[in-house]
This record gives structure tokens, sequence and C-alpha cells, in this order.
């Protein structure tokens, strides 16, 4: 028998851990967990077990269950798609938004490649101004300008996108753009059609049974904590991308009807507390042509790429935080029903209904204002629905970060699913092999119970230096590339 490890001496928690793990016989399958899940950061435990049957005697084929592993359960991914929470799941996101903004370009995946020949537009709707900011102008040699305060400010400057006035700035404004960019991208898309249909000079039924306008777009932050979007807007037959539009359906004609419908789209926010707002885009509006060839300087490849970072990047790039700021004992409410039926105050948030102190956060103090902002809109009734104070550390937006009409190519949700279809059909090909099943009289029944997120103290060590080895075999891939390697 052998004798159990002394491990008195190791200080470290995390180190005894990994220890005891690696003097584990089946720890080449621990290894072999987290290298499947590539590093995740907060994996999600499973505990539960599976048997496939033959559907015809109900004859147990072959059976799995948590309780054989060496840790006594399953990791999976998380999922999570911020670059900030999970590197290695968001790369994961990153690269299905690729693709599907990739295939509704230039084919693939159900699109035929004859869409490459469709009008196609790159658009840039930005947000207006509410109230002037720290900027950096350059010359086209590359020289920096000063800005309006007198400073010529560095790339890295923290001041980019603060307010040159906080006192006059428009917080208020900003939040409620924040809070309903979505809402004016629909009316922007209504507009579109509209104008379109009215540049072309036939009525909007007619445009509707001949042309098909179709899109996907994802949100950025700017540094003054505004999100502005970027969209591929493509014109294509009723059906969908599988027929051209017909030949007076033109990118000129796309062009035009973009930017009368960014002048168009307006909503008009009202309230006791801080008057009426009109929430437009801003003057800045970006419209390029898609080169058709793949030879121009707007590429199919550099636009799929570039949507697809943005994809997995979030408001904590303009400085905010990345987790919600309620007080999860209340929901944010700051009161709990107590058994008499009156309001007590939250005893862990001491009535504020925030998980951490606002004043206490860590961020720039125009950053800290909007939150601020967020938080007290949120609590007066006439934007009670808007549930603002749940979308605090996001600076008001609420909306979805990347989203798609229905023809523009595949969905996230089928690329994960081939995905899952393909790791599913390898493995029950490897297992079909050494047990001769059928797939068409076997049956599985499975049951799974979710335990906790994240690892052991061992297990985040392996997990390290898998991302870390992730990490270094791409920074390799990518010099090899940039080199010009035969080899690749």
């Amino acid at each position: 028998m052998k004798a159990p490890l002394d491990l008195r001496h190791v200080a470290s928690l995390a180190l005894r851990d990994l220890i005891h793990l690696a003097h584990h016989p089946d720890f080449d399958r621990v290894q072999d967990q987290i290298s499947q899940v590539r590093g995740c950061t907060r994996p999600v435990q499973l505990v539960g077990s599976t048997e496939p049957r033959d559907a015809a005697t109900d004859t147990v084929l072959r059976s799995y269950s948590t309780a054989d592993e060496p840790t006594g359960r399953l990791l999976t991914a998380c999922g999570n798609r911020r670059s900030s929470r999970c590197p290695a799941c968001s790369r994961l996101y990153a690269a299905d938004t690729y693709h599907l903004i990739r295939a509704g370009l230039s084919g693939g995946k159900n699109v035929p490649e004859a869409v490459r020949t469709h009008p196609r537009l790159f658009v840039t709707l930005t947000a207006p101004s509410f109230g002037p900011v720290h900027n950096r102008l350059t010359t086209d040699t590359g020289k920096t300008l000063a800005c309006r305060c007198g400073e010529r400010h560095g790339p890295d400057d923290p001041a980019l996108g603060t307010p040159l006035s906080p006192a006059t700035y428009d917080y208020a404004g900003a939040v409620l753009w924040n809070t309903h960019a979505g809402a004016l991208w629909a009316r922007f898309t209504t507009y579109l059609r509209r104008e379109l249909a009215a540049h072309l000079g036939i009525t909007q039924k007619a445009l509707k049974a001949a042309v098909r306008v179709s899109f996907a777009k994802v949100a950025e932050y700017q540094r003054r904590g505004l999100v502005h979007f970027h969209a591929v807007i493509r014109l294509d037959a009723p059906e969908g991308s599988n027929q051209p539009p017909p030949t007076w359906a033109t990118a000129d004609a796309l062009t035009h009807a973009i930017t009368k419908a960014a002048e168009r789209a307006v909503l008009t926010v009202a309230s006791d507390a801080i008057g009426e707002r009109e929430l437009t885009w801003g003057d800045q509006i970006d419209i390029r042509e898609i080169a058709a060839l793949g030879d121009g300087e707007l590429t199919d490849q550099k636009v799929a790429a570039y949507v697809a970072k943005y994809a997995t990047k979030s408001a904590e790039d303009s400085g905010t935080v990345d987790h919600s700021l309620r007080c999860a004992h209340c929901a944010g409410r700051g009161y709990q029903r107590g058994p008499d039926g009156f309001r007590d105050l939250c005893d862990q948030c001491d009535g504020t209904g925030q998980s951490e102190p606002i004043a206490d956060l860590r961020v720039h103090t125009h950053v800290r204002q909007m939150i601020r902002t967020a938080w007290h809109l949120g609590h007066l009734p006439e934007f009670a629905d808007l549930k603002l104070w749940k979308w605090a550390h996001m600076l008001g937006f609420r909306g979805h970060f990347s989203s798609k009409s229905r023809r523009y190519s595949t969905t996230l949700g089928a690329l994960r699913d081939i995905r899952c279809t393909w790791r599913s059909e390898q493995a029950r090909a490897a297992e079909a092999d050494r047990q001769e099943i059928s797939d068409e009289t076997t049956l599985v029944v499975s049951h799974w119970q979710y335990l906790a997120s994240g690892y052991s103290p061992g297990e985040e060590l392996l997990a390290a230096q898998v991302r870390h080895d992730l990490t270094q075999a791409r920074e390799e891939s990518e010099r090899r590339k940039t080199e010009g390697d035969p080899w690749l």
C-alpha cells in the first residue's frame, strides 16, 4: 500500500492540489479534459451519465458516468463571447462570426459563391455629439495636431474621448442614446427600404417583390463610451442570396438610400426629469463598397476579420467594468419584502442595490459618471421598463452586439451544431469501430446536472499552461505567415 503524500511543507494550495492530481493514476484524463476546453477560463462542471442503448432490445451498448472520472465531474467550455472574461471561448466565437460574415460576402455555408457579385457595402453609423471631447487629429503625413484643449494627445492618453467640460456634457442624452441604439437601427432599416424604393421610382410593394435587403452588423464602443455600428449591407433577389437582384438595384442606389435613411431615422424620448431628447445618428457616416473580386482596398476577408474582431469586445474596452453592478441579493432594488409584507432595506448592499459602490469603481471619472447616470435614470418611473440599472455597467447599451437579417447567411447556432455534430461523429465512429454499434438502432439516454463553475487550484495551473501553449502556437503561426513560410 502506497503511503499518503505528506505535503505539509508545501505552502501553495494550488501546488498541493496539482501534486495530488499528478499522483492520480488517471492524471492524463485530467489533462485531457482541460485540453478539450482549450483552457477555458471558467468552465462549467457537470455530473451525470449517458447510456447508448439498442433501440430494439434496450440493451446497454456502453455507458459513461462522471463517477468514473478522476475528479468526479466533466468540464465543458463556458462559451462566453467576452474576451475579457474568457479569451479561449471568445476566440471561438470570433471565428464563428468571421465565417458567418465571410459566407455572406463570398459564399460557403449554403451560400453560393455568386453572392460576391451582388451590391455590397460596408457601412459605419456613429453616435452624435453630446458635448466636445478630447481627441487626437492627425494630418495625411501622420503629424499629430493639437486638440481643442491645446495639447497634442498620445494614442494611449486616457483623456481621449472624455469631455472638455464635464459640467456641461449631456450625460443623460448619451446614456439614453446607447439605450435606444438598437431601436434606432431598426428604424434606420425601415427607412432604408423606403428610401431605396423612392430613389428607384417604385412602390415599396414592388421593391419587396424584386429586391431583398440583407445585412449583418456588430456594435463597437467608442472611447467616449458611445456605441457605433459596423454593418455589411447587401442587395439580393427576394428569395435571398441564391439569386442576384435586378440590374437596376445598384450599389450607388443603395448608397443613396443609406445616406437618406440615416438622416431620417429619429427617436424622441420625453421625460419630466430630463425633458425631451431627439436621438439621431451622428454626422460621420462611412459608406464603402466591398470589392467584388477581392483585389480592392476593402476585401471580403478584411471586412469579415474586422467585424469578427469587435464581436468579442464589449463595453469594458471603453474603460468600464465587465460585470453587472446589481446586488444579487435584492436584484438591484435595494430592498426586500419582510415576513410582515413591509419593505426592508437589503442587508447585503445597505439599500443601494449595488454589488459594489459606484464611487469605488476603478474607472475613469467620465465612465463613472455615465454608469451613475444610467443607474439613476433606471430608477425613474418613466424609464423603469428600460431596466437601466441592470445595464449600467454597459453604459446603458442593452442590445445585441452582433445581429443579422434572416437571409444574410448561416447562423451562429448552425455553426455550433455543425461543430458539435462533427465531434460526435468522430467519437461515434471510433466507438463503432470497436463495438460495431449501428447509429440507426441506437437510443441515447442521458442525465446531466450542473455542479459548479471553474477549476480547482491545481487544475487552474494546468489550464494556464494550456492557454500559454495555444498562445505560443498562434504567435508562431502568425510569424511564419508574415515571413512567408513555404510550408504553410
